[in-house]
């Protein structure tokens, strides 16, 4: 491996918003740790972007704490020093009022979104501290921003990540990384699709009338925010369709 590649570690690799990063960042030379629950698509991405820029997969789900202090540990030399964390990783289960929430949708919510980022984040660390430097983007949402009817859990999740991104830049500050958030707004990917369990009708619905933006748009935001001086930190950033003007709110054709 160049040594003088930036290495990138970015989790829900698999599909996306990280697919795509990973995709952009590859076309700029970062070297890829890239990391999901599904193995045959990080071997697919591995084989797109192998040819371009070195790449590791990891195999493994952000909920189990020892799992993936175990596979941060497993990286091989040429692997382990993370300049940049990726928090993607994240989901959206059922649209239901509080009064009707599944309990199962819930724990997936917080334990995904909220302590699967603590998890990897703390597995991450202490390389960064160690060498003072390092650069951390958590993947938020306009979610964390505002609340809407029936997103209750969901949004509060996100809400949790808008506060862990200032919690972590408050903290790191004295080891010199950087800590900001991206948050989008409707970006067509999966995320309806998980959100209502499968139902295509329900989740095509999400994304019709109007333009929304693509895991491209996000990925080429996040590389803008990594390629700043090192003086720069764009701490929290929201980015949403032209169409949307609030989580309720979009302008759709008639």
């Amino acid at each position: 491996m160049n040594k003088k590649r930036k290495i990138a570690f970015i989790t829900g690799a698999t599909s996306g918003i990280g697919k795509a990063t990973a995709e952009v960042f590859a076309s700029h030379g970062i070297s890829l740790v890239i990391c999901g629950r599904r193995q045959a698509q990080l071997n697919a991405l591995r084989k797109e972007l192998g040819g371009i820029t070195e790449v590791h997969t990891l195999n493994f789900d952000v909920r189990d704490k020892d799992v993936v202090a175990d596979a941060v540990q497993s990286l091989p030399k040429e692997f382990a020093d993370i300049d940049i964390l990726v928090n993607n990783a994240g989901n959206a289960h059922g649209l239901d009022p509080i009064q009707k929430g599944d309990l199962a949708d819930w724990d997936a919510m917080i334990d995904i979104n909220v302590k699967g980022l603590l998890y990897v984040s703390k597995a991450i660390l202490p390389g960064m501290i160690s060498r003072k430097s390092g650069h951390i983007i958590n993947i938020g949402s306009t979610a964390g921003k505002e609340v809407y009817p029936n997103g209750n859990v969901y949004c509060a999740s996100k809400h949790a990540v808008d506060a862990i991104n200032q919690g972590m830049r408050l903290d790191l500050n004295e080891y010199g990384i950087r800590v900001g958030a991206v948050n989008p707004g409707l970006v067509e990917t999966e995320f309806s699709e998980v959100r209502f369990k499968g139902d295509l009708e329900r989740a095509k619905k999400v994304y019709k009338g109007y333009q929304p933006l693509k895991p491209e748009d996000i990925a080429d935001i996040i590389y803008f925010v990594i390629t700043r001086p090192y003086h720069v930190n764009i701490a929290d950033l929201v980015v949403m369709p032209t169409a949307q003007a609030s989580s309720t709110i979009v302008k759709k054709e008639a």
